[in-house]
């Protein structure tokens, strides 16, 4: 597929997707909206992707949604009257991702459910969807020049793309709420301070340092075994009660044990690196369990 708002590139397993309306300060779209939730679905089973780093081109990351769009600026059907009942019932109708479905949200939950390590290089303006997209991601780095605001309010609508799942988890409850009551634009020290990025870098250097940190993920690493980490860190967190993560981690341990787990073994016995070749377009039939 080729790509109207974004830049895709991919070397020594690094997927490099960057947000590509630098006169817009890569402002977002529902042709973004789309274009993203494909290539997190894509690159999700190709196996010659090993991490994903997602950063913005020229200046900004991404200053929030395209408001000089005609109509409803966020692609939404006017002439609907949704219900609860429509999302519990019909959420997959072409009727509701067309027209009533958050466009962040069905990025963020593309980035959820993706079976690959996502890195945010927020490499300057990271506003509204622009931050809360960066939400599903794994680890947040920003540049020194990077401002993050979570401005919902100031427009008045509400934090979308699943933030109220996502933000809470990451930064506390009360952070969030200040945040979002107060809509305030973050400084990346700010941000750091609030514990929703890892760390600040220059611009020259921001990038390199996310593909450094990408290949600590996944040089000498089982993808399966990855695949499996991340999606059992976020889910069995949200779980009621441990048993429920022992259910899973035990069919995990079953079946990687099998395969990479015994190359892991071997070659940590006879003090070499590991050749693995499990993939994570092949996963054990019980994945996923939660669908």
């Amino acid at each position: 597929m080729t790509y109207q708002t974004l830049l895709y590139q991919v070397e020594n397993r690094i997927l490099t997707i960057t947000l590509n309306r630098p006169e817009q300060m890569n402002a977002f779209t529902v042709e973004m909206a789309n274009e993203l939730e494909h290539v997190f679905k894509t690159a999700s089973d190709d196996d010659n992707i090993g991490a994903i780093v997602v950063t913005g081109a020229g200046k900004a990351f991404c200053a929030g949604m395209d408001l000089s769009k005609q109509g409803n600026v966020f692609g939404l059907n006017e002439n609907l009257q949704p219900t609860i009942a429509d999302m519990e019932q019909r959420l997959d109708d072409e009727e509701m991702i067309a027209g009533v479905r958050d466009t962040g949200g069905r990025v963020t939950l593309a980035i959820f459910d993706c079976k690959k390590p996502v890195i945010g290089a927020i490499n300057g303006a990271a506003v509204g969807i622009g931050a809360t997209m960066t939400l599903a991601m794994d680890i947040r780095l920003a540049s020194s020049k990077a401002r993050i605001g979570f401005v919902f309010g100031k427009i008045g609508v509400v934090p979308e793309a699943c933030s109220s799942w996502f933000l809470p988890r990451i930064v506390g409850i009360s952070q969030a709420l200040e945040w979002v009551y107060s809509g305030d634009i973050l400084t990346a020290e700010e941000a750091q301070q609030g514990r929703l990025v890892k760390a600040i870098y220059s611009p020259e250097t921001l990038l390199e340092e996310a593909y450094k940190l990408a290949h600590k993920f996944i040089d000498n690493r089982s993808p399966v075994a990855i695949a499996f980490a991340r999606q059992m860190m976020y889910r069995n967190a949200a779980q009621t009660h441990p048993i429920e993560a022992h259910k899973v981690d035990s069919l995990a341990m079953f079946y990687t044990s099998l395969d990479d787990g015994k190359e892991g073994v071997k070659s940590f016995l006879e003090k070499r690196a590991p050749e693995f070749t499990g993939k994570a377009s092949q996963m054990p039939e019980f994945y996923p369990w939660w669908k």
